[in-house]
């Protein structure tokens, strides 16, 4: 893909697509599945970076994973990971590096561990003294607090409970969930503070469920995790990425109609919620069990809500906002910060590049529509998200330059190609 893609300007969107699978759901049923006893059947996985370095990983840790028509079998450890030495590197992927930080810390052998340089500035602390807690040894080999990490054979004990910060990422709090049953024994985690982006978490107790291991709770503060190993479901399928679906739901409300297929009212991931986005905003939204669709028109409602439980699809939120009247606020987002890059900051930047006033607080983004400026080069930060959220302006009818374009591949590979299926 070239440097700059044009995306010539556009009259709407009308359509049918089938979603990549979802890279939250990949990452945990391949590890997961690797921990299991027995051989797993997936089908449905996203084939893109994340989950590629994820698979190298896993390969480089003993497990087995062998291609098939529609997916791939895994060959499950049955507890800790057999390979007892190993340097992993895991690019900018956080459902990788962080749940197998954890894993690993329960393997009893060595194992460095790190990505991109974003990666390295994606605050890991939080994981790291939970699991140090409980006996863990874990060094950072570089700056303190971030990845790299180097994970060296400890004594593992969960007598007393394991307390972990929730409110920076829940993605520690789940790679805390799913590692602990390699302990065998019952342990129970508190969370301190407010937990954010909690679909992820029940996302999480979904798919731990789906191999054998029910967690129980205590609302979002308390969890009991039972020491037992996984077992695999023998098959399993991974559904379509919510996150993706935002993209063409919010083209489909700036025309329509465009249907999603491979998430609908049976989806396991909280950014099917989107679609509440779209309804305050105008738009009109359908479910079936495997799909979604959306029509409507600009110019879109302005809306004031609190995204915390969809701090990736609120990136979608925060384009169209540019095609609404009125200013809109999104809030409890500062999550955002800790991201593929400090995406209230870039988001800030490249809105007003657009024309639009925005507000930039710790957690929050206040936007004014403008003059809608034409022509613009959006920078992407190396942040898949921001190239695909700010595709949507070639739907207000001027032309958009996207810059390094091929980020996309980090979760969606193909997604200009598919953007291209649906827009006139």
């Amino acid at each position: 893909m070239a440097e700059v893609l044009e995306l010539k300007a556009a009259r709407g969107a009308r359509g049918t697509v089938r979603l990549p699978g979802s890279k939250s759901i990949s990452n945990r049923v391949l590890l997961l599945a690797s921990l299991a006893r027995g051989e797993t059947e997936v089908t449905g996985l996203l084939d893109a970076e994340d989950t590629r370095v994820m698979r190298e990983a896993l390969t480089r840790l003993g497990v087995a994973l062998t291609e098939q028509p529609g997916g791939i079998r895994v060959r499950g450890a049955g507890g800790p990971f057999s390979a007892k030495k190993a340097d992993l590197f895991l690019g900018n992927a956080g459902t990788a590096l962080r749940p197998l930080t954890a894993a690993l810390a329960f393997s009893g052998g060595e194992y460095s561990i790190g990505g991109v340089p974003r990666m390295h500035e994606r605050p890991i602390a939080d994981l790291v003294n939970a699991l140090r807690s409980i006996g863990a040894r874990i060094d950072y080999a570089g700056k303190e607090g971030y990845p790299p990490v180097v994970v060296h054979p400890g004594k593992v004990s969960v007598e007393k409970r394991i307390k972990v910060k929730g409110d920076t990422s829940s993605q520690f709090l789940s790679a805390l969930l799913m590692a602990l049953p390699l302990t065998h024994e019952t342990a129970r985690v508190d969370v301190v503070g407010e937990l954010v982006s909690k679909p992820y978490v029940e996302i999480t107790l979904n798919v731990m469920r789906r191999f054998g291991l029910e967690v129980r709770r205590d609302g979002w503060k308390s969890f009991q995790v039972q020491g037992a190993t996984y077992v695999s479901p023998g098959q399993i399928s991974v559904e379509g990425d919510a996150s993706s679906a935002s993209y063409f739901l919010a083209a489909g409300a700036l025309g329509g109609p465009v249907r999603v297929e491979g998430v609908g009212r049976q989806s396991i991931q909280g950014d099917v919620r989107f679609a509440e986005v779209l309804e305050k905003m105008g738009a009109r939204v359908a479910f079936g069990d495997d799909w979604v669709e959306s029509s409507g028109k600009a110019p879109l409602r302005a809306i004031d809500m609190d995204l915390n439980h969809i701090p990736d699809a609120a990136m979608t939120a925060a384009v169209l906002a540019l095609f609404a009247e009125g200013t809109s606020t999104l809030r409890n987002i500062a999550s955002w910060r800790v991201k593929e890059t400090d995406r209230l900051a870039a988001m800030a930047t490249e809105l007003r590049k657009l024309g639009a006033t925005v507000e930039e607080g710790a957690d929050y983004l206040r936007i004014t529509p403008g003059g809608l400026k034409p022509d613009v080069a959006i920078d992407t930060y190396d942040d898949h998200r921001m190239a695909m959220s700010f595709s949507l302006m070639s739907l207000a009818g001027v032309p958009v330059r996207i810059n390094d374009p091929q980020c996309v591949a980090k979760t969606f590979p193909d997604y200009f190609k598919t953007l291209a299926t649906i827009v006139s």
